[in-house]
């Protein structure tokens, strides 16, 4: 049985590629943990892309409108697959080439920049802390999606993209996306306790399969 949505390891570094990781992209039959807007809702709270009140009032708007519910769903995971096209043509191979195709990448990016248009349409300056700044969200109905729009705008222009790294998918590793913080740019494993363990195990029970006709000879 799939993990609920609010068991997924994050991994990613930044709450975009957490989302990026929100559907298994493996297999014939991709299985997305973004399931519905409850789903949606209560990883939003998870990744504190919203407060705890915030969902209560996003619950509210979309239980009184679920066709709203539905468009934000769908917009947050049309952002998802945009980010991914955007992110895996940052990626270069062991050959120097991009993981990615630059022109999908591409096209993905004018489709972003116009769902952050939306958002930033319906966001307001606020004076917090002396400070001035865009505040995302204020309408309850597309809160969520819009900050979601926030954070993959934040992610492509603040994040240093050349640390950003796919689980080895023909090493074994799973696909995932995350931003590489080690000192030395190395991380190869979403998490070596997960993909990394796993794939080290199978080597080595490879190898211990290989040597056995050896010793029984």
């Amino acid at each position: 049985m799939p993990l609920d949505v609010c068991q997924l390891p994050l991994v990613g570094g930044h709450p975009a590629l957490d989302l990026a990781n929100t559907l298994e992209r493996g297999g014939e039959s991709p299985h997305d943990f973004l399931t519905d807007s409850s789903a949606l809702l209560r990883w939003s709270v998870r990744v504190a892309v919203v407060s705890d009140a915030e969902a209560e009032q996003v619950g509210r708007a979309w239980r009184d409108e679920p066709a709203a519910a539905h468009a934000g769903l769908a917009t947050v995971r049309d952002i998802r697959e945009g980010l991914h096209l955007v992110l895996l043509a940052t990626i270069t191979d062991a050959d120097g080439g991009t993981v990615g195709d630059p022109i999908a990448a591409g096209a993905a990016l004018v489709a972003l920049h116009q769902r952050w248009s939306g958002a930033a349409a319906r966001a307001r300056l606020t004076l917090d802390s002396s400070r001035v700044r865009l505040a995302y969200g204020t309408v309850p109905a597309m809160l969520v999606p819009d900050r979601i729009a926030e954070a993959a705008l934040d992610v492509m222009l603040t994040a240093d993209l050349t640390r950003v790294r796919r689980c080895p998918v023909l090493q074994g590793g799973c696909g995932w996306l995350f931003l590489d913080q080690s000192r030395n740019g190395s991380r190869r494993w979403c998490r070596m306790a997960d993909c990394g363990n796993v794939v080290k195990a199978r080597r080595l029970t490879e190898r211990r399969r290989a040597a056995r006709p050896g010793l029984l000879g």
